[in-house]
């Protein structure tokens, strides 16, 4: 089967809305699969185990779950996946050095002619078509991983009430430019919660020109 489009889903940071602009992205996009990328870690991760921990799931080869019976869980990612209407729902769960074994076997299972995939540290590994990154504009912080996304990013995307978007757009910009990020958010587009319709006309533009 051909690869398949993808469009990939990073954050500046934790909890910064990758999970709500996903389901968005699937609720416009009919047909569309998604996979869940976590890396994790030998240890705990520092918050509630029962919530978030992966450790138990890692071993000598990354861990693939396909199907509504292995990754439907309400209220999770991969269950608000399914809630907004993916086709079907993969989760990748690998060490730090099993990310791109652990994305290739995942992108695999997808049937559909397009993914959409969450997470920073598999954009090393696999060819996007489309990279937003998505931050908060009353809350920047960016961690390592999304360092190495933001060089492949395509957009940014700022997840903030839409009564807020001057000010988001302020902030950020001149959060930029006291950053040390030099030239990787230069001249990316800026879109908001507001100006979501023109993000995914110009994601289908990008990915599919013969519609455009």
């Amino acid at each position: 089967m051909n690869r398949p489009t993808i469009v990939a889903v990073g954050g500046f940071a934790s909890d910064v809305g990758k999970t709500t602009l996903m389901c968005r992205f699937l609720k416009s996009m009919p047909g569309w699969e998604a996979i869940k990328t976590t890396r994790g870690h030998y240890r705990s991760c520092g918050k509630d185990p029962q919530a978030c921990c992966v450790s138990h799931l890692l071993g000598d080869e990354p861990v693939v779950r396909s199907g509504r019976d292995q990754t439907y869980d309400p209220g999770k990612d991969t269950g608000r996946y399914w809630d907004a209407g993916a086709k079907n729902v993969h989760w990748m769960i690998a060490t730090e050095h099993q990310v791109e074994k652990g994305i290739n076997q995942a992108l695999e299972r997808v049937r559909s002619g397009g993914v959409i995939i969450e997470g920073n540290s598999f954009t090393q590994f696999v060819a996007v078509d489309y990279l937003i990154m998505v931050a908060r504009g009353n809350d920047l912080r960016i961690k390592g991983s999304a360092r190495r996304a933001l060089s492949k990013a395509s957009a940014l995307y700022l997840l903030d009430g839409a009564e807020h978007e001057h000010h988001a757009r302020q902030s950020f910009c001149e959060w930029a430019r006291r950053s040390e990020l030099g030239n990787l958010v230069d001249g990316l587009q800026i879109y908001t919660q507001e100006s979501f319709p023109q993000l995914l006309a110009d994601v289908r533009k990008s990915c599919f020109p013969c519609l455009g």
